[in-house]
């Protein structure tokens, strides 16, 4: 597993043992990174069920100003860190060793992108999606990773399916939050 492109590149990063743990893909991961390219610079992003942390070490490689990683398991607490350490990222970033629908339901805070990789074949997405929804500035983007056989998650309320991506057993689903538009017509300033 490596660090695909950006300041980053080519950086070995670390998984944590368990049956819970599946990287994602190069194939994927790059496909994802290529479809958000132009929403990652300067945003804010959150890894929940972060794992390795990869995907949210990806975005900080390509732009992203920090990340937000949240996973309840001491094992990739210690691996987030540890590969954040290798990628040169910690000041970026914050790893919080909490459960994400906590961290999801109290947080204040507000993403450009939100990634949602939880364990396979336990519902997750279908519950956590819409309460990320409320967490989503406007033009910012909800990255699904799911196994295909759950079909596509139901489009929260305030967003919009922007595409679904196929990869043999994985599913990737990107929602977006539209800009609102002003009364002259023009998209409001945030």
């Amino acid at each position: 597993m490596r660090v695909i492109t950006g300041t980053a590149r080519g950086r070995r990063l670390k998984a944590p043992e368990g049956l819970d743990v599946r990287p994602t893909t190069d194939k994927v991961k790059e496909a994802v990174f290529s479809a958000v390219q132009f929403q990652l610079e300067d945003t804010y992003v959150l890894d929940l069920f972060a794992g390795s942390g990869q995907m949210g070490i990806e975005a900080l490689s390509r732009g992203a100003v920090r990340a937000v990683f949240v996973d309840s398991s001491r094992a990739a607490i210690n691996c987030i860190n540890e590969n954040l350490r290798t990628a040169g990222f910690e000041r970026r970033s914050e790893v919080i060793s909490r459960d994400s629908y906590d961290y999801i339901r109290l947080t204040r805070q507000r993403f450009g992108i939100i990634i949602l990789d939880p364990p396979y074949r336990q519902g997750h997405i279908a519950s956590v999606l819409p309460i990320a929804a409320g967490k989503l500035d406007e033009g910012g983007c909800i990255i699904c990773e799911y196994e295909a056989e759950a079909g596509e998650p139901e489009t929260p309320d305030g967003l919009v399916l922007r595409k679904t991506y196929r990869y043999g057993k994985i599913n990737v689903t990107i929602f977006e939050k539209p800009v609102s538009e002003s009364a002259d017509g023009e998209a409001a300033e945030k």
